[in-house]
This record gives C-alpha cells, sequence and structure tokens, in this order.
C-alpha cells in the first residue's frame, strides 16, 4: 500500500487534473458520462499502479498516457468508430474554451471558437498533438512521455497540425 506522502500526492494531482483529463477524454470521445468513466478509470489504472510500489516520476504525464491508452482501446472495442464534428461537441455543451480572446489567442490572431470550428477538420494523429499542447496546456516532452513517441515527433506533428489548423482559420 502506498505511503501517506504518495496518497498526498495522488490527491493533490486528482485535483490538478482530473478536469484538465476529464476534457481531453471528453473531447476525444465525444461523449460527456464516458469521459467522466474514462478520466475515473484513468486515476483508478494510476492509483493501483502506485499501490503496487511503482512509481511515477511526472504525474501529469501519466494520466494522460493512461487516459490516451483507455480512449485507443475503446476506439479499438468499437466495430465503427463514428465521427462527430466538434460543432455536434459543441451543441451538446461542450465548450473548449470562452470566445474571450487570451493573450496567446490574440498573438496568433484568432479565438477559441474560430479554432474550435475547423479542429475537427485536422487530421490524427496532428489534431490529438494541437489539442494535447494548446487545450490540454501539455509540454511536448508532456506529450511525449504520454503516447510514448520522441519529443521530435510531438513537436513536428504540433508544428503540422498548426500549420493546417492555420490553413484553416479566417484570415484576420
Amino acid at each position: 500500500m502506498p505511503h501517506s506522502s504518495e496518497e498526498r500526492r495522488f490527491t493533490k494531482a486528482y485535483d490538478l487534473y482530473a478536469d484538465s483529463i476529464f476534457r481531453h477524454c471528453y473531447f476525444r470521445i465525444g461523449d460527456r458520462e464516458r469521459g467522466k468513466e474514462l478520466m475515473q478509470d484513468a486515476f483508478l489504472k494510476t492509483w493501483e499502479y502506485i499501490a503496487k510500489g511503482n512509481e511515477v516520476e511526472d504525474m501529469r504525464a501519466f494520466l494522460y498516457r493512461t487516459a490516451n491508452n483507455l480512449i485507443v482501446d475503446q476506439y479499438r472495442r468499437r466495430a465503427k468508430r463514428t465521427e462527430e464534428s466538434f460543432e455536434d461537441l459543441q451543441e451538446r455543451g461542450f465548450d473548449v474554451a470562452s470566445s474571450e480572446r487570451t493573450e496567446k489567442e490574440t498573438e496568433e490572431g484568432f479565438t477559441s471558437d474560430e479554432v474550435a470550428s475547423v479542429l475537427g477538420k485536422i487530421e490524427e494523429p496532428y489534431r490529438s498533438a494541437v489539442i494535447m499542447r494548446y487545450i490540454d496546456d501539455l509540454s511536448p516532452k508532456q506529450i511525449a512521455q504520454s503516447l510514448g513517441e520522441s519529443v521530435n515527433v510531438v513537436s513536428v506533428r504540433i508544428n503540422r497540425g498548426m500549420k493546417k489548423l492555420k490553413s484553416l482559420l479566417p484570415v484576420t
């Protein structure tokens, strides 16, 4: 059984990352209840891993990797994956961010709503890299750890995804 310091670290990780892990799962799956279940499963599997005496160096990256593995498993179980537009997700109440311009958006010249309207048009694995970098606010190193890829591969995916995203956005 984990020591109290690991329990505190895990509890702190839950407080810090549960919402962002949920949003990530929900965005990738498109179902609020299933997103919540996947988030809970990611934390449960992480706790079980720690309880077995294993050490987790970067809790946030480990949680995202676990969540991504659960998402991939779900896709594999589906006989046929149905694509859902980002607009459909928004109609069901999902909001990545408000439509107000953040400092980063002002610098880039587009709003979250504009990005959201075209994000679904970016193909995988670039879409996931962009989501994890700019919506989940993970560093390329954390994304690489969570996906089991090199930082270079992740950086290339982010770069290509952003180029595609910018090409789809209205010129301001």
